[in-house]
């Protein structure tokens, strides 16, 4: 819900370390392989219960997915570019949830279950969308700078990442939080199919 206005607030600042690190010749697949190395690396530090040190990896991560894409928009955006970093995110998405239900299973387990659920439903109708609407050469007005459709929602990465450090700062509302965000994952599954429904008929 505020990814294009965060996106915009951050693209002069990111932009302007992308010319650096493409000066220093730095590619845009480095930076997403190390982001999703320090997202696992998170995923294990909160999982071993050492969640102020999971956050702070997950926040670096989380400016290296943003840095990549500055990269690529500096140079050349590949088609591999774009997909390993969507692959990589979701694979990162996945991780948080079940690291806090490796750390406390009795507890975590079954809202992480849940909210993993929940994240099916906005990966799945997300990815569909795109691509039913690249077979129609439709493109997004709202996200022009993606390399495919890019379908908005409730939940949507930023909403997604104050959730996570929601779960880091409050570990012990880990179950409360989940839920919480489930709802609206859920929500947002509903508004996109219907989105789809209506858009492909």
């Amino acid at each position: 819900m505020f990814d294009r206005t965060l996106q915009a607030w951050l693209r002069p600042p990111l932009a302007h370390v992308a010319r650096v690190l493409v000066h220093l010749g730095i590619g845009a697949d480095a930076l997403t392989f190390t982001g999703f190395a320090l997202g696992m690396a998170a995923a294990v530090s909160i999982a071993l219960g050492q969640f102020l040190g999971g956050l702070a990896l997950l926040l670096i991560s989380r400016l290296m997915d943003g840095l990549d894409g500055a990269v690529a928009r500096a140079t050349t955006p590949t088609d591999r570019g774009g997909f390993l970093d969507i692959t990589l995110d979701f694979l990162f998405y996945a991780a948080i949830p079940l690291a806090f239900a490796l750390h406390d299973p009795t507890t975590n387990a079954l809202p992480a279950a849940v909210l993993l659920t929940t994240f099916i439903g906005t990966g799945s109708s997300f990815l569909a969308f795109a691509i039913v609407a690249a077979q129609r050469k439709m493109t997004s007005l709202a996200f022009p700078d993606k390399g495919f459709y890019f379908l908005g929602g409730l939940t949507e990465a930023t909403e997604t990442l104050v959730a996570f450090v929601a779960m880091c700062v409050w570990p012990a509302w880990f179950a409360q939080i989940a839920y919480g965000f489930a709802a609206l994952c859920a929500v947002t599954t509903l508004l996109r199919i219907g989105w789809g429904y209506r858009q492909f008929r």
